[in-house]
């Protein structure tokens, strides 16, 4: 079970820390929050995959291509943003959404394309590491 939290507990709810460090969410809503560290990864895919993208857009389609398992908050998403972009890895600038609003749209820079294969490469590596805990008997080659 995962426990919420400290800004989703209520009263008399118990707080985990390791829980609220690598951003779960709530069990009871049948979705995960997203990782810690994994943000940044989703959010340079999707605007790889997809081109310029407004940060609602992006947060729709990291829930979408997740089958909706990831609930994704836009108090995290917005500073995550930022911090790409004071990174290098996208840059934005202002537009017309398809609901004739005004919204920032980010794409990716040339600097975010190589942190993206630097991302993936590491995250593999990471999964990789994982699966040798998670399948019993195998062997390092």
């Amino acid at each position: 079970m995962v426990i919420p939290y400290e800004s989703e507990t209520g009263p008399g709810e118990r707080r985990d820390p390791a829980a609220r460090a690598w951003g779960l969410g709530r069990a009871m809503s049948g979705k995960a929050d997203v990782w810690q560290g994994t943000l940044a990864l989703m959010v340079l895919k999707t605007l790889e995959t997809l081109g310029p993208l407004h940060g609602y857009g992006i947060a729709r389609r990291i829930e979408q291509t997740s089958a909706h398992h990831l609930a994704l908050n836009y108090g995290t998403l917005y500073p995550a943003l930022l911090k790409l972009e004071q990174e290098g890895y996208i840059a934005s600038e202002w537009g017309v959404s398809e609901n004739n609003r005004k919204a920032k749209f980010y794409r990716l820079t040339r600097a975010g394309r190589k942190q993206l294969e630097k991302e993936a490469r590491e995250w593999e590596r990471t999964t990789a590491i994982l699966a040798r805990f998670l399948t019993p008997g195998e062997e390092a080659p």
